[in-house]
């Protein structure tokens, strides 16, 4: 009886990181460049002098989606949107390299280049910093491009180029700071080849229709194994009373 009630014990555990990981997905849904986490359970036998008969399920956030998001256009000189297999990078708190495709670029009061999490944006010479009060704007290859307001017959000059990095072929895993790192440390190599779309966003990638319903059949499931172990419960309860009946 006691296997019983562990098998429903570990299904219930498993439910509660699932819909946590739901929780994640649906706070997220309009956050740009948001990658949907994908939850991975797998079956854990638990190794004893006695036979191994009692196995639990043990699930946590292993990868992401990599789809597309949406893309909407915003106009916005500092906005880029990145299509593919292409990140950018962007300083962790730690001072490591790590990537993202949240690309909604703002300068912030020191002149340092920063994404909408506030992360240092990283270019080919490291943290990209612009003169302040200078008018900047990102070309299609990642260039960053500076122009004095006060001389504006003078054509931009590139002081930097985002570093967009290709995953592919690379094995990257999502962190608790919504970032993306190389499996075993490391950075990605730059792609050359790589643009932006400028002036526009790209999109969380959930769903958020296909996200309520997950939500709604976790919840279901959650509650058939809290009446499982209810069940075993009464079933425990019945057979001791037939023994003192004996």
């Amino acid at each position: 009886m006691d296997r019983l009630i562990y098998t429903a014990y570990s299904g219930m555990s498993g439910s509660m990181v699932r819909q946590r990981v739901i929780a994640s997905n649906m706070a997220n849904a309009q956050t740009t460049g948001f990658r949907a986490e994908m939850l991975n359970a797998l079956p854990v036998t638990l190794k004893g002098p006695s036979l191994e008969a009692r196995a639990m399920t043990e699930g946590e956030v292993r990868g992401a989606s990599m789809k597309q998001g949406t893309i909407v256009e915003t106009g916005n000189p500092l906005d880029v949107a990145l299509e593919g297999k292409t990140m950018l990078s962007v300083q962790a708190e730690n001072g490591d390299e790590a990537y993202t495709r949240r690309g909604d670029l703002t300068i912030d009061p020191t002149g340092l280049l920063v994404n909408g999490d506030g992360r240092p944006v990283v270019g080919d010479g490291g943290p990209v910093t612009v003169p302040l009060g200078s008018k900047v704007s990102i070309g299609p290859d990642g260039a960053v491009l500076v122009a004095d307001p006060a001389t504006p017959d003078t054509p931009p000059q590139q002081v930097a180029r985002l570093k967009l990095a290709s995953f592919e072929g690379s094995q990257i895993e999502k962190g608790l700071d919504g970032l993306f790192r190389v499996v075993g440390g490391g950075v990605l190599p730059a792609d050359e080849e790589a643009g932006v779309h400028v002036g526009a966003l790209e999109q969380s990638n959930v769903d958020p229709t296909a996200i309520l319903v997950e939500m709604v059949e976790a919840q279901r499931l959650f509650d058939m194994r809290t009446k499982l172990i209810a069940t075993a419960k009464e079933v425990d309860e019945n057979s001791a009373s037939l023994m003192r009946l004996t």
